[in-house]
Parts: C-alpha cells; sequence; structure tokens
C-alpha cells in the first residue's frame, strides 16, 4: 500500500506577506496575467475567491508539457495566514493518487507544504511541483512589490 510523503519547499519575499496571502486568497485566477509563461487558463468553476470549498481550473505548462488540475480550497486560516489545496482532477492525478499544499505567508517567506500519495511505483517525487511553486513565489514577490 502506497503511503503519504510529504515535500517541503520555501520563497524567500520582500513584501508584505498579507499582500501575498490577499493574492493568493482572492486573486489566483490572475496568475494567468503574472506568469504567462507558465498558467495558459485559470477560472474559478464553484464556489466563491476567498472561501473555503472553491474550486479553480488551472490549465499550465510544467516544463514543455500542457498540463490542467482542478483544485478546491480546503481551509483557510486567516490567523495563521495560510492556505490548504487539494487537487480533485487533471494530468497530475495520473501520477498521484492524493496531491495537496500547503501555503503559509511569513515575515520573509512564503513556505509550501507538498503531501502527496503515489499512484504506482512509477511516478515520481513532485520535486518539480515544488520548484514551480517557488518560481510563482518568486514572480508574484517581485509583482507586488511594484504595484
Amino acid at each position: 500500500m502506497a503511503q503519504i510523503a510529504k515535500i517541503e519547499a520555501k520563497a524567500e519575499i520582500k513584501c508584505d506577506p498579507a499582500k501575498l496571502y490577499d493574492f493568493f486568497k482572492y486573486n489566483m485566477t490572475q496568475f494567468v496575467n503574472l506568469a504567462p509563461h507558465i498558467f495558459k487558463g485559470a477560472q474559478l468553476v464553484e464556489g466563491e475567491e476567498g472561501h473555503v470549498g472553491n474550486v479553480k481550473l488551472f490549465e499550465y505548462v510544467l516544463g514543455i508539457i500542457p498540463m490542467t488540475v482542478k483544485v478546491k480550497t480546503e481551509a483557510i486560516n486567516d490567523e495563521e495566514r495560510s492556505i490548504t489545496f487539494k487537487a480533485l482532477e487533471g494530468n497530475l492525478m495520473q501520477l498521484y493518487s492524493s496531491f495537496g499544499s500547503k501555503v503559509t505567508f511569513t515575515d520573509g517567506f512564503i513556505k509550501w507544504c507538498i503531501e502527496f500519495e503515489k499512484a504506482n511505483d512509477l511516478a515520481p517525487n513532485p520535486d518539480i511541483y515544488a520548484i514551480l511553486a517557488v518560481e510563482i513565489s518568486k514572480g508574484l514577490d517581485a509583482y507586488l512589490l511594484n504595484h
């Protein structure tokens, strides 16, 4: 039986963490405008931005491979400035029987904790997603510093 594993990634930030947290909470569909080289589409398909239970569909490129993922917001904790997401369907779910992440925004850092369960022994660790998370975080930090 497969087991749940965890990897973590941190991105150093200069921006106010509350500003980054608010962007993730209310404006994630705007990643298409901020990182068009990665995100090709993003839409809210269920619920309301900023609320637990909302579902978003992302079209993105991983390396050179076009991918999709439908993501549900599982938890929002304003006190600790964290948001927990769970992948529901998409290309990602061919490799992992479960995949989720908790993003925490603190002074100086965005911390990503990715929990996953491989669908089979051939599935790789999702290190590329940790790298992508850091790249997205740094890009958003740079953007918000200037706006």
